[in-house]
């Protein structure tokens, strides 16, 4: 950011915020389902980056003076990092249910404190060991808890999984060149090269989409400007007024509400053994950040 002083919010405003960005990231697994039921997913992928490049782009270039030195770097990680996290998660609820899906990207922060305790950044204390262990335990619960309409599927939970361990390594990685850069203009960048190089798949694809419903094509650009963009400036300007811990809060009321509206949007019925299942994922998550 520019080096003008930071003001701080009233609580009720920065609160008020993250409610706001949690009905946004759970409302985009709905949005995500509603565009893949009628257009192809290599359109739903790169009309994504195509139209959140665009979105994202004049935003990034309010951040203040940066050094083009640093731009292979961004796009690299930007592209094999946040760009390779949402194809596998478009991919992985095309695949599986939104209620599995939602539980699942909630393992996020267990994944970042294991590969920072691999990098010898971080010590897991008996604790920490413990809520592994039940988020992991809640996971291979979460695979004996398929609903009747069996959309939930081992290997749509697996592509979901993996986009998960995707974007906590790019976590890992993209911390120090974010803090150098700016977190916004390198998430642009990153939308911004991912939307130049899907432009051509995009348009290959167009045809598949031309009957498709105006709630289809709402889903894309909901997809693009609702989660990609608005979501991460809410959770970015939450973060510099709120402890990480206060803004994680969305990190364990997402999965209720994504099952919620799964349930009332899209007629899901989670299995009998999705609630505990849950709770196992939920609570070792607590464990695993809570801090001494």
């Amino acid at each position: 950011m520019s080096g003008t002083k930071l003001v701080a919010a009233p609580r009720a405003v920065v609160y008020g915020w993250l409610a706001l960005l949690l009905l946004l990231w759970s409302a985009n697994f709905i949005f995500a389902r509603f565009a893949l039921r009628e257009l192809p997913l290599a359109l739903v992928i790169g009309l994504r980056y195509v139209f959140a490049g665009a979105f994202m782009l004049p935003v990034a270039w309010r951040e203040g003076a940066w050094s083009w030195d640093e731009l292979p770097a961004l796009l690299s990680v930007g592209l094999l990092g946040l760009v390779g996290n949402q194809v596998l998660f478009v991919i992985g609820i095309s695949m599986t249910s939104v209620a599995h899906a939602g539980v699942i990207t909630t393992l996020s922060p267990v994944l970042v404190l294991l590969g920072s305790a691999a990098r010898g950044h971080e010590r897991i204390s008996r604790m920490q060991i413990t809520g592994l262990l039940m988020a992991a335990s809640g996971v291979v619960l979460l695979q004996f808890s398929r609903g009747a309409g069996g959309e939930a599927t081992l290997k749509g939970d697996a592509v979901m999984l993996l986009s998960v361990f995707v974007f906590a390594g790019f976590n890992l990685v993209a911390k120090p060149l974010a803090e150098r850069a700016g977190t916004v203009r390198m998430n642009a960048i990153a939308y911004g090269a991912a939307g130049l190089l899907a432009l051509p798949v995009a348009a290959w694809n167009l045809r598949g989409g031309m009957h498709a419903s105006g709630l289809a094509w709402g889903g894309v650009v909901y997809m693009a400007a609702g989660s990609s963009v608005a979501g991460y400036l809410i959770y970015a300007y939450a973060l510099r007024h709120l402890a990480a811990s206060r803004v994680s809060v969305v990190v364990y009321l997402q999965p209720v509400l994504v099952s919620l509206m799964a349930i009332v949007a899209l007629g899901e019925r989670p299995g009998a053994g999705f609630v505990p299942a849950c709770a196992l994922v939920l609570a070792g998550v607590w464990l695993v950040e809570r801090r001494s």
